[in-house]
C-alpha cells in the first residue's frame, strides 16, 4: 500500500468496504473501475480494458464510462447480477486542498434500483428479507420505489411457495442453511440472491425507530413475533446502508397472514400461466394479459397482486364483486372514469422519487397534473347511481393544497434538470421577478448598444456577440477596419482571421449585471424548488393513500370492462363445497379465438357423490383446456372478478393444485417422470378437502402397468384420504372402472364424431368414458407423412390383435366357454390361468404384498442389533395390518 499513489490509496480505502459491489469511482466526467472490477465490467459492458499507473510495478487494469450516460451501463451490470457502488466527490474540488474527498453515496442492486429503464411500470420491484428462527420464518419485503411494505411469519416448509407468490427481485437472508433451497428458486425465477447479507441482521435494532415511531412499532407487537422483527431489522439496515438516507415513503408496514389468501404453489402458477406464459415468459398470452385494461401503472401493479394473492374470505370477495358490478352495469360511469384515469401518472413511483430526492421539475408537474384529476374522479363517482362505489370514494383527499403549491410555483413546461434554471414562475417570488426583468432588460440594452454603434461607426455588419471566455464583445470585420478609425473606448480583445473583437467599459458593466442576474436566478430557482419539494415530501403519506385508492378504482374499472366486453357473469360464492359452472370458458383461449368459436362446458363437483371427475378422450380434444378453465374460473372468482361462464357457483377453495404437461428439470438432474412424481407428491401431502386439484396424464412417463398402477392408487388416495374436488385427465381407460368401485368418482369424456377414417373433436365434455385415444388421427392432423400414418395403423391393428387385455380370452364369456372336448377343457384352463395372471398383475394389494416380501428378503438379520431387529419387525407388522388379512 505504501507504493500506491494517493488516489489509488483512496480507492482501496473505499473499495474494502464494498467488496461485493463493482465500485464506480468518480474521476472528473467519468466513473472509473480498477483491478478485478475493471476486468469484470469490461467483459460485461463490452468496453475497452486499459491500464493506469498506480504506484505498483504493474499497471492497474482500468476501464471507465461517461458520467452523463452511466445509467445504461449500470443497468446492464444489474441485469447481469452485479451490485454497483456509486462513489462521488463529496466536496467542491475548487475549495479543497490536495486530493478531493470521495465516498460511496449509494449502492444499486436489483432490489434497490430507482432507474426507470430497469423497472417494469406495472410490476413491483420487491426487496425481500428472510429471517429464520427455530423453524419459524419471518418475511418482510418492500418496493422502495412505491413504498409498498409487507411482513408476515410462515412455516419454513411454506417458504418457497411464498417467494413464488411475491416474486422479489432480490433476497437477503440470515441463515446459510437456506442457501440451497433459495438457490433453486432464484434460478427458476431470476432472483438476485444476496449471499453476503447476514451481516445486516446483526446491526443496530434502533433502525426501526429511525423509520417509524416507537408507538407504531409497539402497536405491531413485534416482541411476540421475533422472526418478523429481525427480518425487518435486516431489511431496513440493508436499505439504509445502500441508499444512505432515511425516507418517509416507507411509512406503513402491512402485517398479513398468508393463510388469509389462497395458496398457489410455484408449479400451479407456472402451469396456469397466471402472469406470464410457460414458454416465452411473456405477459401476452397469460391471464394477466386478458384482465389488464388498467389505465395507470399503479392499477397494473395492484391487479397483478390480486391475481397472485386470491382472497379466501367470502365477505371480502363479495365486496369486490359488488363494486365491479356497479361499474360494469353503468357504461357512462365506466367510460368517464377511464378517460380521467388515462391522464394520471404513476403517483406511487413519483412519491418514491420525491422521497429519495430524485424527482425533477418536470415530474413534479406530472404529479400536479395527476392530482388535478382527483376531484373530477371523485365527482363522477359521487354523482353516479351507485351504492358501494360512493362509500369507497366519499372520504377521498383531493390534495388541493399540494396542487396549489405546485401550480403557483412551477412553470408549466419547466426544465428537466435542476441546475439549468427555467423552473419557477416569476409570479411566485419577487426576487425571481426582479432578476428576470434585469436579465431581459439587459438583453434589450445590449441590442440598443449594438444599434447605436452601427449608427456611430457606419458599419452595418458590426455585431455584438457573446462567449464564455470573453463575455460580450463587439466584432468588426477586417475589411471594414481598413477604412475605420478605432474609437478610444474600444479595447482590442481578440484577433481572428477575418475580424477583430473589442470590448468597452459600458459593455462589461452591463455584462456583469446580466450574468450575475442569470446565475442568481439559477441558484434561487434551485433553492426554491428544494423548498417546494420538501413541503410536498412532508405530505407524502397523504399522497400515497390517494394513490392506493386511485389504483383500487383502476383495477375495479379494468375488471368491469373485461366483464362487460367478454360477457362474463357475476359468480356466487358459497362455503358448502359445491362447484357448479354452466357454459364455462377458458378466458385466455377465448380471447384468442373469440367467444363465438369457443365451445363452452359445464362442471359440477361437490364434497359428496361427485368429488372426482375421470376425464378420458383423444389427444388434442380439449381435456387440458377444460381442466385449466375450471381452475382459472375458480381463481378469478376468488380475486373478486366476474368469470367467463353463463353462471357459476364457486366454493371457497383454500388451494389450487395443478399437474399439467411434462418437462425435464435437467438443472436438478430430474427426468420428466421424476418432476411429475415430485409435483404429485407435493399435492398429496398438502391438499385438503377444500382444495381444487387438476391432474393431467399422471403416469405417462413410465411403463404402462407402472403408470396405470400409480394413477389408480393416486385417484384412490385422493378419494379416500383427502376428499378434495379433483379433475383427472387420463389415457388409461382402465381407470373408468373406478366409478363402479368408489363413491364420489364419475366418468367424463370428450365427445368425438367419426366420419369414415376421419374424426372431428367436438370439444364437448359429456358423461361416460372413452375407449380409445385417436393418437394416429391426431398425427394425421399434424400432417405426418402418409406412409407413417398408414404403417402406424397396420401396427396398431397387429398390437390390438395380440394384446391380452383386448383379447376375448380375457372376457367372462371366454372363460365360461362350455365344451366337453378335452381340447376345449385344456383351452379353458389356459384362459383361466391367463386371466388370473392378468388379475394378479393389476391387483394393487398384491403389489403391496410383494413389496413386503421383498423387504423381508433384504433384511440382514445376522448383522442387526436386537433393537434394530425389533424395529424392523414392528414396521413390517404395521404394514401387514394396513393391507388387511385378505391379502395374505
Amino acid at each position: 500500500m505504501k507504493k500506491l499513489t494517493p488516489m489509488m490509496k483512496q480507492y482501496f480505502e473505499i473499495k474494502k468496504n464494498y467488496e461485493d459491489s463493482i465500485l464506480f469511482f468518480r474521476l472528473g466526467d467519468f466513473y472509473e473501475m480498477f483491478f478485478e472490477d475493471a476486468i469484470v465490467a469490461s467483459r460485461v459492458l463490452e468496453i475497452a480494458l486499459t491500464g493506469k499507473n498506480c504506484g505498483l510495478e504493474e499497471r492497474a487494469p482500468m476501464c471507465g464510462v461517461p458520467y452523463h450516460s452511466s445509467n445504461s451501463y449500470i443497468s446492464k451490470l444489474i441485469e447481469n447480477g452485479y451490485k454497483v457502488a456509486i462513489c462521488e466527490q463529496v466536496e467542491d474540488a475548487s475549495a479543497s486542498k490536495g486530493l478531493v474527498k470521495r465516498d460511496v453515496v449509494r449502492i444499486i442492486s436489483p432490489g434497490t434500483v430507482m432507474e426507470e429503464n430497469l423497472l417494469d411500470n406495472k410490476k413491483n420491484n420487491y426487496l425481500m428479507s428472510i429471517y429464520v428462527d427455530n423453524n419459524k420464518v419471518g418475511i418482510s419485503y418492500v418496493d422502495i420505489t412505491t413504498g409498498d411494505f409487507y411482513a408476515t411469519s410462515i412455516e419454513e416448509n411454506n417458504l418457497v411457495e411464498e417467494i413464488a407468490k411475491i416474486q422479489p427481485k432480490e433476497i437477503i437472508y440470515n441463515d446459510n442453511s437456506l442457501s440451497e433451497k433459495l438457490e433453486k428458486i432464484s434460478i427458476l425465477n431470476n432472483i438476485f440472491l444476496n449471499k453476503e447479507s447476514n451481516y445486516y441482521y446483526s446491526l443496530d435494532e434502533d433502525i426501526l425507530y429511525k423509520y417509524f415511531s416507537k408507538e407504531y412499532i409497539e402497536n405491531l407487537r413485534l416482541s411476540d413475533i421475533l422472526e418478523v422483527k429481525y427480518s425487518l431489522i435486516g431489511l431496513l439496515n440493508y436499505i439504509f446502508n445502500t441508499q444512505k438516507q432515511i425516507t418517509s415513503n416507507l411509512n406503513n408496514i402491512s402485517m398479513y397472514n398468508s393463510k388469509d389468501y389462497m395458496s398457489i404453489d410455484m408449479f400451479t402458477r407456472v402451469n396456469l400461466e397466471l402472469t406470464e406464459t410457460l414458454r416465452s415468459k411473456q405477459k401476452k398470452g397469460s391471464l394477466l394479459y386478458v384482465l389488464d385494461k388498467t389505465n395507470t401503472a399503479m392499477g397494473g401493479r395492484l391487479l397483478r397482486k390480486w391475481i397472485e394473492q386470491p382472497l379466501i374470505n367470502k365477505e371480502k370477495i363479495e365486496e369486490r364483486l359488488n363494486l365491479i358490478e356497479e361499474i360494469k352495469d353503468n357504461f357512462t360511469l365506466r367510460e368517464d372514469i377511464c378517460e380521467e384515469l388515462k391522464n394520471i401518472y404513476d403517483i406511487e413511483r413519483l412519491c418514491g422519487k420525491l422521497a429519495f430526492e430524485k424527482i425533477n421539475p418536470k415530474e413534479m408537474v406530472s404529479l400536479k397534473e395527476s392530482i388535478e384529476k382527483i376531484p373530477n374522479i371523485k365527482n363522477i363517482l359521487l354523482n353516479s347511481d351507485t351504492k358501494y362505489i360512493k362509500n369507497l370514494i366519499n372520504g377521498l383527499d383531493e390534495l388541493k393544497d399540494i396542487y396549489l403549491l405546485i401550480d403557483n410555483s412551477l412553470l408549466e413546461e419547466p426544465s428537466i434538470t435542476l441546475k439549468d434554471g427555467n423552473i419557477i414562475k416569476s409570479s411566485f417570488d419577487e426576487r425571481i421577478k426582479t432578476l428576470r426583468e434585469l436579465s431581459t432588460n439587459g438583453t434589450y440594452l445590449i441590442k440598443n448598444i449594438e444599434n447605436r454603434e452601427k449608427e456611430r461607426t457606419g458599419i452595418k455588419s458590426l455585431k455584438i456577440g457573446f462567449n464564455k471566455v470573453f463575455g460580450y464583445y463587439i466584432e468588426i470585420t477586417k475589411a471594414n477596419l481598413k477604412q475605420f478609425e478605432i474609437p478610444n473606448n474600444y479595447i482590442r480583445k481578440q484577433t481572428l482571421s477575418n475580424a477583430e473583437r473589442f470590448i468597452t467599459d459600458e459593455l462589461k458593466e452591463i455584462e456583469e449585471k446580466i450574468l450575475n442576474a442569470e446565475e442568481k436566478i439559477k441558484d434561487l430557482e434551485y433553492e426554491l424548488f428544494v423548498d417546494i419539494r420538501n413541503k410536498v415530501y412532508k405530505n407524502i403519506d397523504r399522497i400515497q393513500k390517494v394513490a392506493k385508492t386511485i389504483a383500487y378504482i383502476d383495477v375495479l374499472t379494468s375488471l368491469a370492462k373485461v366483464a362487460y366486453e367478454n360477457n362474463y357473469c357475476k359468480p356466487s360464492i358459497n362455503t358448502s363445497g359445491e362447484l357448479n359452472i354452466i357454459d364455462g370458458r377458458h378466458p385466455v383461449v377465448e380471447s384468442i379465438i373469440g367467444e363465438e368459436n369457443f365451445v363452452p362446458n359445464d362442471i359440477k363437483l361437490n364434497t359428496g357423490d361427485f368429488k372426482i371427475g375421470i376425464i378420458t378422450g383423444p389427444n388434442m380434444a380439449g381435456k387440458s383446456t377444460y381442466m385449466r378453465q375450471v381452475s382459472l374460473i375458480s381463481l378469478l372468482a376468488h380475486i373478486g372478478s366476474f368469470v367467463p361462464a353463463e353462471s357459476a357457483d364457486i366454493p371457497i377453495v383454500d388451494r389450487i393444485f395443478t399437474r399439467v404437461g411434462a418437462s425435464d428439470d435437467l438443472s436438478q438432474g430430474q427426468s420428466t417422470f421424476m418432476v411429475e412424481m415430485t409435483e404429485v407428491s407435493h399435492i398429496l401431502k398438502n391438499a385438503t378437502k377444500n382444495s381444487l386439484v387438476i391432474l393431467d396424464e399422471i403416469g405417462r412417463g413410465t411403463s404402462t402397468f407402472d403408470g396405470l398402477s400409480l394413477a389408480w392408487a393416486i385417484v384412490e388416495y385422493i378419494n379416500e384420504k383427502i376428499g378434495c374436488k379433483t379433475l383427472f385427465a387420463t389415457h388409461y381407460h382402465e381407470l373408468t372402472e373406478l366409478e363402479d368401485k368408489f363413491k364420489g368418482i364419475k366418468n367424463y369424456c370428450v365427445a368425438v364424431e367419426e366420419r369414415g377414417e376421419d374424426i372431428i373433436f367436438l370439444r364437448k365434455i359429456i358423461r361416460g368414458g372413452a375407449d380409445q385415444s385417436y393418437g394416429i388421427h391426431v398425427a394425421k392432423l399434424a400432417d405426418l407423412p402418409f406412409e407413417v400414418i398408414k404403417r402406424a395403423n397396420e401396427i396398431l391393428k397387429d398390437l390390438e390383435k395380440n394384446d391380452i387385455v383386448n383379447k376375448n380370452i380375457c372376457s367372462e364369456a371366454a372363460i365360461t366357454y362350455q365344451s366337453s372336448s378335452n381340447e376345449n377343457k385344456e383351452l379353458k384352463q389356459e384362459l383361466v390361468k391367463e386371466k388370473n395372471d392378468l388379475d394378479e398383475q393389476l391387483s394393487f394389494s398384491n403389489i403391496e404384498k410383494e413389496s413386503i416380501l421383498k423387504e423381508i428378503k433384504l433384511l440382514n438379520i445376522i448383522n442387526m442389533t436386537p433393537i434394530e431387529a425389533m424395529n424392523a419387525l414392528y414396521n413390517i407388522q404395521n404394514k401387514v395390518k394396513s393391507i388387511g388379512d385378505d391379502v395374505l
